[in-house]
């Protein structure tokens, strides 16, 4: 099995309804590159995601626990997205549905209205307009507010309590608010003026290295049982977020 599959079936197998007691958005989509991607960005964003690879996944998932969003692909190998999407119409729901479509013609707009989808975006997938997309349809959902994630750690905000891979990390005050920092703004390279200011609230001026001490705090808690480095150090410039 190559390492693309492998990814694939860790990280968007089909679930028991059971393992999502969260609101969460189904994401019906065969390409499995294209699912990883997608799935990932929402993660990033603070949303609880699954994935479906076909239309009998996918409707199963919907009838057993409807998530808040379904993101389809137009073209699902042999099935058509519009097809789910009349689906979900026809029982009567009115989960917000979002096509991914190939084109933007005239047509295609009507056919995605008339299969009942709530909107649709464009392939060439790009990160930045879905995730914008998703926000407007979710914006009243409180898990985006609630819960940040970046790959197996995650942050709770109302109970200001983090985790890793299941096992609960006791931070100070300054220590979560500056992982938060870091994990909304998660693979942006952050200049130690722009976290001194968003994290301590003021402009430092001068030689202090109150960051350095705060990040090591941060390593030796989140790193405890030997994961892997999330909080890299760009040399000359500041700290990132990201895997490598």
């Amino acid at each position: 099995m190559n390492s693309l599959s492998s990814t694939l079936n860790e990280t968007t197998r089909f679930e028991s309804p059971s393992h999502f007691p969260e609101p969460y958005v189904l994401i019906v989509q065969s390409d499995e590159a294209l699912a990883i991607e997608v799935r990932q960005d929402l993660r990033d964003a603070g949303y609880l995601s699954i994935v479906a690879p076909n239309a009998k996944l996918a409707l199963r998932q919907i009838d057993d626990r409807p998530p808040v969003l379904v993101v389809i692909d137009q073209s699902l190998g042999n099935e058509s997205g519009f097809q789910i999407s009349m689906q979900i119409r026809r029982r009567g729901m009115q989960i917000p549905v979002l096509l991914m479509m190939n084109k933007d013609g005239v047509d295609d707009r009507v056919a995605c209205l008339e299969a009942g989808a709530d909107d649709y975006f464009l392939k060439p997938y790009r990160s930045d307009a879905f995730i914008r997309l998703v926000q407007h349809y979710l914006r009243n959902e409180v898990v985006p507010q609630e819960i940040l994630r970046f790959a197996n750690l995650t942050l709770d905000l109302g109970l200001r309590q983090a985790t890793r891979n299941g096992r609960s990390i006791d931070l100070t005050t300054k220590e979560f608010d500056l992982l938060k920092y870091l994990m909304e703004n998660a693979r942006e390279v952050l200049k130690r003026e722009q976290i001194l200011e968003n994290v301590w609230g003021y402009d430092f001026g001068g030689e202090s290295n109150v960051i350095e001490v705060y990040i090591r705090y941060l390593r030796l808690k989140i790193e405890e049982e030997g994961e892997k480095r999330l909080i890299q150090t760009v040399r000359g410039v500041g700290y990132v977020l990201r895997e490598l």
